[in-house]
């Protein structure tokens, strides 16, 4: 009877274990719910919710084994705010991106870092970079970006239970301001916290919450690596999804200011929609499973680049 206790309490416990490092639905949504509530309204830069949103993802980070650069999950930084045509003075708020990493194994390849990324900011009550005519109304963002920051802690964690798989070291960095002119990536990239040259890969996630019934996957960038198309394509596909590749279409989102450093990046998302930059964009319109799908192709590109010798090469894109 002992012995029969024993083994069902250790069945318990690693089922437990193995739970707390999969990506899961429940908490990919649990993570937007606190992006997307009231209380955050619409993740502008500065103020009190931009420090609620900051300090949730650095205990995320902490939770998960996510370890900070130099003690540090914050790198701060100045940010200047757009407004509307025919206002000059732009208002400068303080913000931050919020950065850790988990390192690899191998003496010499772990040296080679590559970043996972996703923009956590939004555009707060509208302001001029909104598509609505609805005037100081919350701006939910759920896909935009909520649906990459989530997956960026979900896909964190579940490398972090694999750190011994890992050759190579992944940088998880949740880019602030990124709506007021990828600011939070560009002062990274000007002010990096490991050798900029040292970085072989960097892969972007802004809005992949709403893959569609034909289960496409669009990123751009992907002929900037070796056989990155092949890799994609292929990898995708075996997934059950339908990637649309391209080799070049680099723009639009954070991996640009990696891409002009000259770094193979990937940006990648679920399309376009209506509710983009209003606020009809929410929670309720999230497929989460989609999303799930999605986290799961970009987790096992991170580990078939980062667990592996793969080389690791940048390729300009006309």
């Amino acid at each position: 009877m002992k012995k029969k206790i024993f083994f069902l309490l250790l069945n318990v416990v690693c089922f437990s274990v193995f739970s707390q490092v999969e990506i899961t639905e429940n908490e990919l949504k649990d993570h937007i719910l606190f992006l997307t509530s009231e209380v955050n309204g619409g993740r502008y830069p500065g103020g009190k919710a931009n420090k609620r949103v900051v300090k949730y993802i650095e205990g995320e980070f902490k939770k998960i084994g996510v370890i900070p650069i130099k003690k540090k999950y914050k790198q701060p930084f100045k940010a200047a705010l757009r407004v509307e045509k025919g206002i000059d003075k732009k208002p400068i708020v303080k913000t931050c991106n919020v950065i850790g990493f988990i390192e690899g194994s191998d003496p010499i390849l772990k040296n080679e870092y590559i970043v996972l990324g996703a923009h956590y900011d939004h555009l707060g009550l509208g302001g001029p970079s909104s598509k609505s005519d609805k005037k100081n109304t919350i701006h939910y963002g759920a896909d935009d970006n909520a649906s990459g920051t989530a997956a960026l802690l979900e896909i964190a964690e579940k490398i972090a239970s694999q750190q011994q798989q890992l050759k190579r070291s992944v940088l998880f960095i949740a880019f602030g301001a990124e709506e007021q002119g990828l600011l939070g990536s560009k002062y990274f990239v000007e002010n990096p916290l490991v050798p900029i040259s040292q970085i072989k890969l960097m892969i972007n996630m802004d809005m992949v919450g709403r893959l569609n019934d034909q289960k496409q996957v669009y990123m751009g960038g992907a002929g900037t690596f070796p056989d990155g198309v092949n890799f994609m394509s292929e990898l995708g596909k075996s997934l059950g999804l339908n990637p649309v590749v391209h080799a070049g279409s680099v723009g639009g989102s954070d991996h640009v200011s990696f891409y002009k450093k000259e770094i193979s990046v990937l940006g990648m998302h679920t399309g376009g929609h209506p509710q983009y930059h209003t606020p009809e964009d929410t929670i309720d319109l999230i497929n989460i499973k989609g999303e799930k799908q999605v986290c799961e192709y970009i987790y096992k590109t991170i580990m078939k680049l980062a667990a592996t010798t793969y080389k690791m090469t940048f390729i300009k894109q006309d």
